[in-house]
Formats: C-alpha cells, sequence, structure tokens
C-alpha cells in the first residue's frame, strides 16, 4: 500500500472511531459512569438508519439527525428510570446495570432483526476521489466530516452556553454544582441523553460504513474504551486524539515490514498500556477528570 493512501486511510479511520467514543467519553467524564452499554446504543443507531434507510429510502447521513433524537429521547429514558437510581452507588453497579442494559438492548435487536449481518448499499457506494494510487471514499470523507463538526459542535456547546457550563461544573464538582443552584437531576439527565445522541450519529455512520449484527456491542464499547483512555477526559478534542492513535495502530503501523499485519489488536492495547504508564490521564486528558 501506498504511503499516501496508508494516511488518509489512518485519517479517516482515526475519525470513525472519535466517533465512536465521543458520546462515551461525555458520559464518563462528567457522570463519572462507564457506560457498557454504549456499543448497544450505537447499535440502536445503526438500526434505526437502516430501518430509515429501508422503509422511507433516506440516506444514512441524511437521516442522521432522526437517528441522534431518537437516542437522545431514549438516552434520557434510560438515564431516568435506571441510571439515576444508581449514581451515587459503587462503580461496581453501574458496571453490572450497564453491562445488563447492553444484554438487554441486544438481545431486542436480535429478535427484531434477527442475527443476520445488515448492511446499507447507497448509489454513491465504491465512488470517491483519486489522485495517482491514493483513493478516498466520498462515504467515508463524510463520515470523517460528520466525526469533526460533531466534536467542535460539542466543544463550543460545552464553552459557550450556560448549560454547557452547568455540565462542565457537575462534571468537575458536583457538589459544588449544586450549591450554585444547578438541578444535577437535570444535568445528568441532559448529559446521558447527548451521549447516547452521539452514539446513534456513530451507528449511523457504521450503517454507511460497514456490516453490523446485534453481537458487536462489546466490540464498540472496547474500541471507545480504548480512544477515551488513549485521548484523556476533559475536553472532545481528546477523543479526536486518542481515535488518530487508536487508528494508528490499526491502519499504518501494521504496513511495516517487520510487524506485518493480523497484529491490530496487539498494538493498540500495548499502545494503551504505554499511555497508561507514561500519561495516566491520557494524551489531552485534564487533571481534574483524573
Amino acid at each position: 500500500m501506498a504511503l499516501g493512501q496508508a494516511f488518509v486511510n489512518w485519517l479517516l479511520v482515526g475519525s470513525f472511531y472519535a466517533a465512536i467514543a465521543l458520546g462515551f467519553s461525555l458520559v464518563w467524564g462528567i457522570m463519572n459512569i462507564v457506560n457498557l452499554a454504549h456499543g448497544a446504543f450505537i447499535l440502536v443507531g445503526a438500526y434505526t438508519a437502516f430501518w430509515i434507510f429501508t422503509n422511507l429510502h433516506i440516506d444514512p447521513f441524511i437521516s442522521l439527525p432522526i437517528t441522534m433524537l431518537v437516542l437522545f429521547v431514549m438516552g434520557w429514558i434510560v438515564q431516568y428510570v435506571a441510571i439515576n437510581r444508581v449514581i451515587r452507588a459503587p462503580i461496581l453497579m453501574t458496571f453490572m446495570l450497564t453491562f445488563g442494559l447492553d444484554l438487554l438492548i441486544a438481545d431486542q435487536l436480535q429478535q427484531f432483526f434477527s442475527s443476520d449481518e445488515r448492511s446499507i448499499n447507497v448509489s454513491y457506494a465504491g465512488a470517491g476521489l483519486t489522485y495517482g494510487s491514493t483513493h478516498i471514499a466520498f462515504d467515508q470523507l463524510i463520515a470523517a466530516g460528520i466525526a469533526i463538526l460533531l466534536t467542535v459542535m460539542l466543544s463550543l456547546f460545552l464553552a459557550r452556553t450556560r448549560t454547557g457550563n452547568a455540565i462542565l461544573a457537575t462534571g468537575m464538582d458536583r457538589d459544588a454544582a449544586r450549591l450554585m443552584g444547578i438541578s444535577i437531576r437535570r444535568i445528568y439527565a441532559l448529559t446521558f441523553g447527548i451521549g447516547s445522541a452521539l452514539a446513534g450519529a456513530a451507528g449511523a455512520m457504521l450503517a454507511e460504513l460497514s456490516s453490523f449484527n446485534p453481537s458487536q456491542s462489546g466490540d464498540l464499547t472496547l474500541s471507545a474504551f480504548v480512544v477515551v483512555i488513549l485521548g484523556g477526559l476533559g475536553t472532545p478534542w481528546a477523543v479526536i486524539a486518542g481515535g488518530l492513535v487508536f487508528g494508528l495502530a490499526e491502519t499504518v503501523v501494521p504496513l511495516i515490514s517487520w510487524i506485518g499485519p493480523g497484529y491490530n489488536n496487539v498494538i493498540a492495547f500495548c499502545l494503551l498500556v504505554l499511555v497508561l504508564v507514561l500519561r495516566p490521564k491520557g494524551l489531552l486528558g485534564r487533571a481534574f477528570y483524573s
């Protein structure tokens, strides 16, 4: 593979991994919850986009706001009904609850859509820009652009709006935020809803870019977890950094002659251990989120 193609693949794949982890990072950083059902929420987004495309013939990228809205409502309800009841419980309780939600959602997806591989074939699949030996697929390019756009929008929302500032304040010090008149219950519901909506966006991109099935939730959650650890908590841009590092392990490093293909996961987790040893906060993580 040419160096230019490897570089393009790295940027596109890294951006997609960032999209997968963006909502996971937000929920973990603000609510201190490692949401093991995150991958299941992504799959709900993928199947929502698949259903809209199959029945209404709307491109997943165009229906992405609808998918995000569906997942926002779902996340808000899940947080209000279930997550909120264990928000102050030991972290093991949230692990058990979100893991149970993951199994429940995956089982329901299998009941409704079966365990068959699903995919969406749009008219421009495979089309793209070609410069010499370098090919940039339109669908991957659009997905990367959406991932960056969502990161920018989330960053601006958190930094420049009163609601966003309230979310950040809650993540830094919940008790101090409560004393300042912030409704922690409402902020947590909003945060989990936004995180779920971002998972829905990642699901729509997944449906556009590759095949998927209900058993993939664990792999998606694991990928999000690794990306967040690599990038750190406290800023959406850390997810981009983590996604690019993870994408490097997936696309570029295996091309080295003495490494070769087939060691993608090994390389990724070696990088994870290295970052944990040298910089426990992650590449761009902030101290008050460690």
